[in-house]
């Protein structure tokens, strides 16, 4: 079986063209229809408005240069499109475990296993790194099993995760992030002053069909309704694309983000990243764009064998499972000091029987005294039993040795103390 490349293996929503070199995200259709926003109002431009004006600046034919300048700011808007939505934004790339360097263990979350609480291995879901002298506190993603560094977010869309991540633009149908805002910025900016053109040319060509005509606007705009239509569309344009860059302005003198800003607007935080206007705007200019963390060409590299999490020592902890014979020596501990009890009850109680009765009551016989201890004769095949039982729960049918001595020792005291207790009745009766 040939061995898979990267992309083909990318576990990320995206999407691969041309084996690899080029990355889009999953909405990488809604291409299609800001192509079409931008290419075919330049082509009617060209068509009905330029095409016009090529011989209204006879010196030097500079009338070309209105239809020249219209197609190569196209391309060069075309362009800076195709840089925004087909490089990769600055996707980390995922473990394949989670950091094992930060595994610890949290009496808090525990797990049943065999009977037994034991803590669960865990780890901090955030912590905290030094920003500028500044500490940010940065999360772990569950999917990515890494933690983000920071400016960093997890895409929804994309699923990845993203250095400096801005936002998700579905009209470039990629993330936009420390690789490609550049390229995005500039792409609106220059989107702004392409509408701004087309929009000055049109309203241009309006006033030239009214001086060639000695007409009104209406009749000049009957003339040409392209224009009109033109210096519409443009005027939408420019409240969303040029609103846009106004705003992106804005962020980059701050250095913030649109993730950023809309998310911790309200918070009022100290910015932690900002180093003033013009260091700012050379951060996001004037400086080199960083390699792709990814090589989607290569070769899908077969995983080793995982090392051992490390050995982190914790308090020991009472062992619940014991030695099956240890504990069924606790259990006839146990039993044999209830039965001390109860034997200490019965005796006191005989005994107030007879301080009660004095020596008018009937002689109290042995038979008697021995059916009040009987419990005590009993006590041995009790023993015994619960001795079988828990030796049968424990897989074991034999008796240790010392469980054996424990039982005589039991015999023997208890016998003891039923003679003491017939020499009293003895001694009361007369």
């Amino acid at each position: 079986m040939a061995a898979k490349r990267v992309y083909e293996a990318w576990k990320g929503s995206n999407k691969f063209l041309f084996g690899g070199r080029l990355i889009f995200g999953p909405d990488a259709r809604s291409l299609l229809v800001t192509l079409l926003l931008i290419i075919v109002p330049v082509i009617i431009f060209c068509v009905f408005v330029a095409r016009h004006l090529r011989h209204e600046f006879p010196s030097y034919n500079a009338g070309y240069a209105i239809l020249v300048v219209a197609v190569l700011f196209n391309i060069y808007v075309l362009i800076l499109l195709f840089l925004t939505s087909s490089h990769d934004p600055g996707i980390i790339p995922r473990n394949l475990h989670p950091p094992e360097e930060e595994f610890r263990y949290d009496s808090s979350v525990s797990i049943d296993i065999g009977g037994r609480q034991t803590p669960s291995l865990q780890f901090p879901r955030t912590k905290e790194v030094m920003v500028n002298g500044f500490p940010v506190r940065v999360k772990y993603c569950d999917t990515c099993m890494l933690y983000r560094p920071p400016r960093c977010s997890h895409c929804s869309i994309c699923n990845n995760c993203v250095e400096r991540f801005d936002h998700h633009c579905p009209w470039v149908g990629q993330c936009i992030g420390l690789r490609n805002y550049r390229y995005f910025f500039m792409f609106v900016s220059s989107a702004t002053l392409l509408s701004i053109y087309v929009f000055s040319i049109s309203a241009f060509y309006i006033k030239v069909l009214m001086d060639h005509y000695d007409g009104t606007v209406w009749k000049a705009m009957k003339e040409s309704p392209a224009s009109v239509v033109l210096m519409a569309y443009c005027f939408i344009s420019l409240w969303f694309v040029g609103g846009l860059t106004g705003f992106h302005l804005y962020l980059i003198g701050t250095n913030q983000t649109t993730y950023e800003n809309f998310r911790y607007r309200a918070d009022n935080r100290v910015n932690v990243y900002n180093r003033g206007c013009l260091n700012n705007f050379l951060e996001v200019f004037c400086t080199k764009v960083k390699p792709s963390k990814n090589k989607f060409r290569a070769y899908v590299q077969e995983e080793g064998p995982r090392p051992s999490p490390p050995v982190i020592p914790r308090e020991p902890e009472p062992d619940m499972g014991g030695d099956p014979r240890s504990k069924v020596e606790d259990d006839l501990d146990i039993g044999e000091d209830l039965l001390k009890i109860s034997q200490r009850r019965n005796i006191e109680e005989i005994d107030e029987d007879i301080r009660s009765r004095g020596s008018n009551g009937p002689p109290h016989t042995t038979s008697e005294v021995d059916s009040v201890l009987g419990s005590d004769r009993h006590a041995p095949t009790i023993r015994s039993e619960a001795r079988h039982s828990s030796e049968e729960r424990s897989g074991s049918w034999e008796i240790a040795p010392e469980v054996l001595v424990n039982s005589s020792l039991t015999e023997n005291r208890s016998h003891v103390a039923s003679k003491e207790v017939r020499q009293k009745l003895g001694g009361s009766s007369f």
